[in-house]
């Protein structure tokens, strides 16, 4: 069996997740198994609506104290689901989540790991998953030889996809441990697309030459229903928060679209956004190498070129 973690913060399931169910339903297809799903805690969601993506199978361990991640309950949790549902592969998001309790449930469990999977293994002789490495400059084929394996999946990698249909949601009882973190007080950023979920990231750099120019990156984006995202010189500058660094030593994001404004394109930087299907830099230095890495590029005066394209999308949108 397949079981497939479905995440969720504030009681909401993350996107995420959809691509890592999308995910675990064809492996187990390819396996000729069974896909089941796991939710821990409570959730606003309807569960069984997740069956459109091709579950027919949810388990939830319905305890108001999993809403809050902790990684040492979660590991533990997840592990004795596993083998009380008798899987051999565990699937899940290579979100924040994944990255903290894959590497736990890998040793919980004796199983072998291989981290932000690209495409769907190759199961014809044994079972190999390929994955970016040296910060997306390459591919590595891992094979796992371990009975017990756990699969996550790198962020917009996989598509979603779904159709119709309902799963069966079965509230199963697990043993949770008493967490030993507290969560005192949350702030949440309400009112904007998540980096790690948006499909369109309009980003700006050194180029926009202060704070107060960042109207037509927020505008871009919010026609585009993007999400807004910086380079580390802005961040370490105060021009925006640093929650919106993206690069080698901040976050590391894969949408659909990077439109970048202002960035040269240092190498740190592109580790951090070469795992973006299309790429788009508008740099009024024509020797930027960020043109190297893009897909499309203008040369151009960003005051000049950021009007003219937010003209252009909302005429597109009329």
């Amino acid at each position: 069996m397949v079981l497939i973690f479905i995440d969720q913060s504030e009681r909401k399931i993350k996107k995420t997740s959809f691509e890592a169910i999308t995910y675990g339903v064809k492996l187990a297809a390819q396996l000729n198994t069974t896909a089941a799903g796991l939710v821990l805690g409570q959730t606003d969601d309807d569960l069984s609506s997740l069956g459109k993506y091709g579950l027919t199978k949810i388990q939830q361990v319905d305890d108001a104290a999993l809403n809050d991640m902790d990684a040492q309950v979660y590991t533990t949790v997840i592990a004795e689901a596993f083998r009380n549902a008798g899987a051999d592969t565990l699937v899940m998001s290579a979100n924040l989540t994944g990255k903290a309790i894959a590497p736990r449930l890998s040793v919980r469990l004796k199983a072998g790991l291989v981290t932000g999977a690209v495409s769907l293994p190759d199961t014809g002789n044994g079972f190999v998953v390929k994955k970016a490495v040296f910060s997306g400059k390459a591919f590595a084929h891992v094979a796992v030889q371990t009975p017990q394996r756990i699969v996550t999946v790198s962020p917009n990698a996989i598509r979603a996809e779904s159709g119709s249909g309902e799963a069966q949601v079965e509230k199963i009882t697990v043993a949770v441990p008493a967490a030993k973190v507290k969560v005192e007080s949350r702030d949440v950023l309400k009112g904007e697309v998540s980096l790690a979920d948006a499909e369109i990231v309009v980003s700006g750099g050194r180029g926009l030459k202060g704070p107060e120019n960042w109207g037509m990156i927020e505008e871009l984006a919010k026609l585009l229903h993007g999400a807004t995202a910086c380079s580390r010189p802005v961040a370490d500058a105060h021009w925006r928060p640093h929650h919106e660094h993206v690069g080698q030593t901040g976050g590391a994001i894969a949408p659909n679209l990077y439109i970048a404004v202002g960035i040269s394109g240092a190498i740190q930087h592109l580790a951090g956004v070469n795992r973006s299907k299309t790429i788009v830099v508008i740099n009024k230095d024509p020797e930027a190498p960020f043109f190297k890495a893009a897909d499309y590029g203008i040369v151009g005066d960003a005051f000049e070129v950021m009007p003219k394209i937010i003209e252009a999308v909302k005429k597109l949108k009329q």
